[in-house]
């Protein structure tokens, strides 16, 4: 059950809206259904967004600011934008090259994937559709924990980011609700059939062995790689994640699909930020739409952002190009910004730069 993208040499999109809207029109009620929903009552999804309406860009008129560079780097991974895409699951939902065409859209535009264990296609053939861009794999804290690592570092890939927020599924009332039950398929990219558990089965079965911090940090210090930490949402966990060896924190709740309510990932990534000190990059996702919500989450002390809905808004309105499009319109509205408030470079995006809004 897969979207059918719109033929790119049709796809003239100018806004993000644009493509938004092309994505509902292409899915399946049902798919669109998923992709949009949350967990709950939907509190944190709404709060996420929410969350960026309290804070305001400080315009810095005269500056002399005429050509930005939006480049960064995130565990020497370099960027032309602090922008990385998510590892969200059932991407042949969206596309049939799902995250292939995620990779080389990234590859294109100087961004990298995170890709996803519980995805439509294996780490290898993600790293062979896009090397530059496949440069983080990302898996669970489960059984095949080793297995799974030994293999993303055999397909080339640079680093490992571990969700920490999902030893269950979240309680999604309107998933449920729709009875969606697409075809397994899409999940099984990274399935073996050895006698290796694997999480995709596990999840069916919604039975999960919970980790413990310690646990992560042995089977973590088996690997000769760095790891992001996802899924983190307090200082205290922020703590942990670093105590256990974590190369880099994302402040994430899931885009709003696990705990509900939670606090929007905004929210919380001031404290967070504190707390870590600069010991580690600290990176954000969850309820970022557009070019400003980039800006406000790096001047509030996000190293980088990471985009799941929108790249697969992407995806869906028209597969690599509407990824692609995606990217360059977050770049476009990023630019202007940083020239509006006077920011020559990502590191000058700093908390003077914003402020709260005021109370109306």
């Amino acid at each position: 059950m897969t979207s059918t993208p719109t033929d790119p040499a049709n796809a003239d999109f100018l806004a993000l809206e644009e493509i938004h809207a092309a994505a509902l029109r292409a899915l399946p009620a049902e798919v669109a259904g998923y992709l949009e929903s949350g967990a709950g009552t939907e509190q944190t999804l709404r709060a996420n967004r929410e969350a960026f309406t309290r804070w305001v860009i400080r315009p810095r008129p005269m500056s002399g600011v005429t050509a930005p560079d939006t480049s960064t780097q995130v565990l020497g991974i370099p960027l032309s934008l602090p922008v990385l895409t998510a590892p969200f699951g059932g991407d042949g939902l969206f596309a049939p090259d799902g995250h292939l065409a995620v990779a080389r859209a990234n590859a294109a535009c100087g961004t990298a994937s995170i890709v996803p264990e519980v995805g439509t296609f294996s780490y290898a053939e993600v790293a062979a559709a896009a090397p530059a861009a496949a440069r983080i794999g990302q898996l669970h804290p489960y059984e095949s924990f080793d297995s799974v690592a030994k293999r993303i570092r055999a397909a080339g890939y640079t680093a490992l980011c571990v969700t920490v927020d999902c030893p269950v599924m979240g309680f999604r009332v309107r998933s449920r609700m729709s009875r969606f039950r697409p075809d397994p398929v899409v999940w099984s990219g990274n399935v073996v059939h050895d006698g290796t558990p694997n999480i995709t089965e596990t999840y069916g079965n919604r039975i999960v062995q919970s980790w413990t911090w310690d646990r992560l940090t042995e089977a973590a210090a088996r690997q000769d790689l760095p790891w992001i930490a996802k899924g983190i949402l307090t200082s205290e966990a922020a703590e942990q994640a670093i105590g256990a060896g974590a190369s880099a924190i994302l402040v994430s709740n899931h885009g709003g699909r696990q705990v509900d309510p939670a606090a929007a990932s905004l929210d919380v990534l001031p404290g967070i930020v504190e707390t870590v000190a600069g010991r580690v990059p600290v990176l954000l996702d969850s309820g970022v739409r557009t070019g400003a919500d980039v800006f406000l989450a790096l001047a509030l002390g996000a190293d980088a952002v990471v985009i799941g809905r929108l790249a697969a808004y992407g995806l869906a309105a028209a597969g690599e190009h509407g990824v692609r499009r995606t990217i360059e319109l977050l770049t476009e509205e990023l630019r202007t910004l940083m020239i509006l408030a006077g920011t020559p470079d990502i590191p000058s995006v700093a908390p003077a730069t914003v402020a709260r809004r005021a109370p109306l």
